[in-house]
């Protein structure tokens, strides 16, 4: 007889929807929460798809030293790691975090995209530091509006959290400078990962995205949207705001829905195919999935780059 056992409260709220986790507390704990249950459930799944101990072991290669094997993962999982130590594995990170007036959307009472953002951000960076590798925040609209440089401790994470949560929407987007200028700034290779909807100049922002990529930094790239936004549900005739210039459009939904939605699927696809070229990861990104299916993104690049 197979036997279900009930998961434990942090694997239950690993997959709750974003807006469901918000009511779990702050900033800090709703992170944590995420993390705790992401790793819990890779650790006992059967498909790891990553090192057993994150940042503590590494698959074996012909070469290594028998003498790091680590005999107890073998005796779990049937593969060979290596131990590892800090110094090999020790990643920059900084997170680029958009906070222009487009980020203040919301098609309903959930969360905006800022908000969405932000709790992806520390989850990110709790998560980070549990990999032994250092992280950084920077927040944009038009211009560089916060930076805090790289750190590993939890008294680090713990600030970045606080500026997170205190954190507002600026005024309009412009990518490529905040972008050139943090790829001028940030001297050592590291891992650049962006929360953004990218409403700007593609050419520019693709350009500056590559700039990161001649740095040789490892790139991911969320491109963050609210459900409404990828799925045009209105029907009726509706008056949009422009959250950064403040106009005000009447539209008749259903006149210019199918012209929408095909000029959408082309912006992303222009995203997509600039990423794929440049080795840049894109992570589509829809603020109701819960955050511990993006974790993965980060982690995929992070093996690439060890």
């Amino acid at each position: 007889m197979t036997r279900i056992s009930t998961p434990g409260p942090q694997a239950r709220y690993r997959y709750l929807d974003p807006d469901t986790l918000l009511r779990l507390g702050n900033i800090n704990i709703v992170a944590r929460t995420v993390v705790e249950g992401f790793i819990t459930g890779l650790h006992r799944s059967p498909h790891h798809g990553f090192s057993v101990e994150f940042s503590e072991h590494r698959a074996y290669t012909p070469g290594d030293e028998l003498r790091h094997l680590d005999w107890v993962a073998y005796a779990k999982t049937d593969r060979f790691y290596i131990k590892q130590y800090e110094q090999e594995t020790n990643l920059r990170c900084y997170i680029l975090l958009d906070c222009s007036g487009s980020m203040n959307y919301t098609s309903g009472r959930g969360l905006t995209k800022l908000e969405y953002g932000s709790f992806l951000a520390a989850t990110l960076a709790y998560l980070m530091t549990r990999q032994q590798d250092v992280v950084g925040l920077v927040a944009f609209d038009h211009e560089i509006r916060l930076h805090m440089p790289p750190g590993g401790s939890p008294a680090h994470v713990n600030e970045m959290c606080r500026r997170l949560e205190s954190l507002k929407t600026g005024e309009v987007t412009s990518l490529a400078k905040p972008f050139h200028d943090l790829a001028e700034m940030i001297k050592r290779r590291g891992l650049i990962i962006v929360i953004s909807d990218l409403y700007d100049d593609e050419n520019e922002v693709i350009r500056a995205l590559q700039h990161f990529r001649h740095k040789k930094h490892g790139v991911v790239l969320f491109h963050i949207f609210d459900a409404a936004e990828l799925e045009f549900p209105f029907t009726k005739l509706t008056q949009f705001l422009d959250l950064e210039t403040q106009e005000k459009y009447q539209v008749d939904p259903k006149a210019v829905r199918e012209a929408y939605l095909a000029e959408l699927r082309a912006f992303i696809d222009r995203y997509k195919k600039a990423c794929s070229d440049s080795d840049t990861e894109y992570v589509l990104t829809d603020t109701s999935v819960p955050y511990a299916f993006l974790l993965r993104s980060y982690l995929a690049r992070r093996e690439r780059m060890r």
